[in-house]
Formats: structure tokens, C-alpha cells, sequence
């Protein structure tokens, strides 16, 4: 079993080492798998010249592309690429996260993966960057690249929300599982699964004084045990491998993570858009800033990314 069959590789053009390249590699090695590498660059300065021809700015533009393609290919001198299909593309485009979806969607790629890079402030809660996009908007699997390494016999910790309430939910707890799972598989690592679940209710505590606050959060973590034992019992993953936490998923998955020293967080990312994602963002996006290891966002099925190609 492969992990994946075709890599789309966001190179930083700022950088000489490029961590999801080695990623990247190293899942191609596996697996067997193709790999695309890509840097979407742009310049504004050069659409604003307009002293010169239209053909004088494409010539121009096309010299930079071509420039950065040979940067590329010296990078990789530094790679061993023996025995590896790799192909090389340059866009020039205003819009990194489009550039790369539409890529992705072109050349049926199954996994994006660039390297992530800390966010100060509360710039990133007014300015989406790409890592954002990607995790909201990819079709594909994502796999957003940290420093932590992926020795042999690491773990791999599968975010799973169980309530049972919804087939939504079951579908893409299923999803979240099988890749983690096939992930195990490549890298020779053990699954865990995690499910969070919320408190007992501050307010209803202080109103209603007789309210058994003991027996309520005893009552709700015994129905999330059975229902992640259901759920891990399709996957044969055992009792010692199965943890279910009292809290937020933001608080509970990085705290697990760095209990087991994960290589690998997978959970799924519903995709959510517009200005209350702005402002709260999601899960995935929580847990990364959190996390020192790497995260793969999973879509449900039958997800369709709003970038058009």
C-alpha cells in the first residue's frame, strides 16, 4: 500500500532548505509516487510598466519564470533524486493559494505539501495567508511541514469527533482514520486516535445548584468512549491506542501530541469560508499553530473546492 501516488510540492522561495521538499521526497521514496514541484511568483511592478509593450512585459516576465526554474533545478543538485519522477513548474500568479489549487486540480494531484511558518500578532486573523486557503479550500489531502522528523516507529494521532449524531461526521471520521492508517503503513508507525469532548456547562452549574456536575461529565465521557471504541474496533486499533480527553480539540490534540511525541496529526477540515472564518477560523487552523509536528487536513467526501480552474 502507497501512501499517495502524486505529490504537488510547494517550494518557499525565500529559503535554502526546504522542509517540505525533504518531506516530500521521502513520502515519493515510499511510495512510489510522482512529484511535482511549484513556485507561483509575482510582480506587481512589472504589470505597472507601462512604458513598455505588452510582448516587452511577457518577455520579461517569462525571463524571471525562467530564472526561477533554473533555481529549482540547482536546489534539487543538493537532493538525491535518484530513480524519481519529478517535473518542475513556475506560475506567475496574484494568488499563491489559487495557483496551487488549480495546479493540484489539473494535474490530479492527491497531497499538497508546503512547509508552514509562524504568524505573529493578529495579523493572521484579519490577512489569511496561504496555509489558511489550502486547509479550507484544497480538494486534496494537505500536508503542512514542521521540524519534527518521521522516525521509524513513530506515532501517528488520528483527530476523531464522535457523537454520533450525524453520518457527516462518521464519514469523515472514517476518512481521517484510513489516512492515517495508510500513512502508518508507509512510514511503519502506530495509529492513536483522539476525540475531545466539552466540559460541563459553567452556566447551568451556577443556576442550577443541585445539578450533578460530577455525574454529567462522567455520563459524557463514557458515551465517547463507547463511541470511539466503536469506531476503532473497524480499524483494529486497540484500548491502549484510544484516548478520550475532557476540553477543546485546540487544547487536547497539540497536549496528546506532544505526550506521545507524535510525528503525524491528521483530522478533517470542513472547509468553512467567508467572514466568520476570517474571525475564528477552524480546528485545523487552531491545532497547527499549536502543534511541533506535522498536520494532514482531510476533506469529507465529496468536497469541491470553490477555486474554479
Amino acid at each position: 500500500m502507497s501512501c499517495v501516488n502524486s505529490i504537488l510540492v510547494v517550494l518557499d522561495p525565500d529559503k535554502q532548505q526546504q522542509k517540505a521538499l525533504n518531506r516530500a521526497l521521502h513520502l515519493a521514496r515510499i511510495s512510489q509516487a510522482k512529484v511535482t514541484l511549484m513556485l507561483s511568483i509575482y510582480d506587481f511592478s512589472y504589470e505597472m510598466t507601462t512604458m513598455l509593450a505588452a510582448e516587452e512585459r511577457n518577455t520579461m516576465r517569462d525571463s524571471l519564470i525562467n530564472d526561477r526554474r533554473v533555481w529549482i533545478t540547482d536546489l534539487l543538485e543538493d537532493y538525491n533524486t535518484r530513480d524519481l519522477q519529478i517535473d518542475i513548474k513556475v506560475l506567475w500568479h496574484n494568488r499563491p493559494y489559487e495557483a496551487i489549487i488549480e495546479t493540484a486540480i489539473n494535474g490530479q494531484h492527491d497531497i499538497i505539501v508546503k512547509a508552514t511558518h509562524p504568524h505573529e500578532g493578529l495579523a493572521h486573523l484579519i490577512f489569511t495567508p496561504t496555509d489558511w486557503h489550502l486547509l479550507r479550500k484544497a480538494p486534496c489531502l494537505v500536508l503542512l511541514v514542521k521540524e519534527h522528523e518521521w522516525p521509524e516507529n513513530g506515532k501517528i494521532l488520528a483527530a476523531i469527533h464522535t457523537t454520533g449524531e450525524s453520518e457527516h461526521h462518521d464519514s469523515l471520521n472514517t476518512r481521517i482514520t484510513e489516512s492515517a492508517q495508510r500513512f502508518a503503513k508507509c512510514l511503519h508507525s502506530e495509529v492513536h486516535l483522539v476525540n475531545a469532548y466539552p466540559g460541563a456547562p459553567v452556566t447551568i452549574a451556577a443556576e442550577i445548584p443541585e445539578f450533578d456536575t460530577a455525574n454529567y461529565r462522567e455520563v459524557i465521557a463514557e458515551n465517547h468512549q463507547k463511541a470511539l471504541a466503536a469506531h476503532a474496533e473497524q480499524f483494529n486499533i486497540t484500548l491502549a491506542q484510544q484516548h478520550v480527553r475532557e476540553g477543546l480539540p485546540e487544547q487536547v490534540i497539540p497536549e496528546l501530541a506532544e505526550e506521545l511525541d507524535a510525528e503525524l496529526v491528521v483530522l478533517g477540515t470542513i472547509g468553512r469560508t467567508g467572514f466568520s472564518a476570517a474571525l475564528l477560523g477552524n480546528t485545523a487552523e487552531h491545532v497547527i499553530e499549536q502543534i511541533n509536528c506535522d498536520l494532514l487536513a482531510v476533506k469529507p467526501a465529496g468536497f469541491e473546492s470553490p477555486v474554479k480552474v
